[in-house]
């Protein structure tokens, strides 16, 4: 999930469109509700943040230490003109990349996926191996092995994989699942569409694999057990 932090709506709009044509989930907020969201989210929640784009607000540098307190996802600034002394106070303060717009969705992405292989070089697996060592989940948007070749997955499935392969061992519900691949905090959770994508991938996985590594347990939730 992206986070679009702009106090103009109609800019970050266009964004959150941008990131949603990608297949990436992303919502809009304002930097003061960012830092209320940041203050009663569960961990769960703010560790699936993949990025947080930073365009106009008050003061970003206040809004960027609020988020770097909680989560050590890749933040990216928007500048809308070319000044040195404003880069180096956005880096100072704790922004990992900055950009000019305009700029294209992919580009952002991209060098999120770049700024979090660097973050996880060396622990890029999920936290543990799966029961036999045939499972491999990465976590920097690469699709998962089996036995060392590709399991091509649509991009929502790979996301619900890879959150599912963080929290290993623990249950989550269909709404910190939701939250996490369509970035909607606030709405009612859609579990229809949670559940499609779920049976989609744990057929995909049961098929190579010769078991499910993933339980359901019914009115509460999923875990990875590998």
């Amino acid at each position: 999930m992206y986070i679009v932090v702009d106090e103009r709506r109609s800019v970050a709009d266009q964004y959150v469109a941008g990131f949603d044509a990608e297949g990436a989930a992303a919502r809009f907020v304002t930097a003061e509700t960012m830092q209320l969201w940041l203050g009663t989210a569960s961990r769960q929640d703010v560790e699936a943040i993949e990025g947080v784009l930073i365009g106009d607000c008050d003061d970003r540098a206040s809004c960027t230490v609020a988020i770097r307190s909680a989560t050590q996802a890749p933040i990216i600034a928007l500048n809308e003109t070319r000044s040195l002394e404003q880069t180096l106070d956005l880096f100072t303060v704790g922004i990992d990349d900055v950009v000019r717009k305009p700029v294209h969705v992919r580009e952002i992405i991209a060098r999120a996926s770049a700024i979090r292989r660097r973050m996880n070089r060396g622990v890029e697996k999920a936290p543990a191996p799966d029961r036999d060592g045939r499972l491999t989940v990465f976590v920097d948007g690469r699709d998962p092995e089996i036995d060392g070749k590709s399991l091509i997955l649509p991009r929502r499935e790979r996301h619900i994989l890879e959150y599912l392969a963080k929290h290993r061992g623990r249950q989550v519900t269909k709404g910190q699942i939701f939250a996490a691949v369509y970035g909607d905090l606030d709405t009612e959770v859609e579990e229809s569409v949670v559940e499609g994508h779920i049976s989609k991938l744990r057929k995909k996985l049961r098929t190579q694999l010769g078991y499910d590594p993933i339980e359901a347990k019914r009115m509460a939730g999923y875990t990875f057990i590998g």
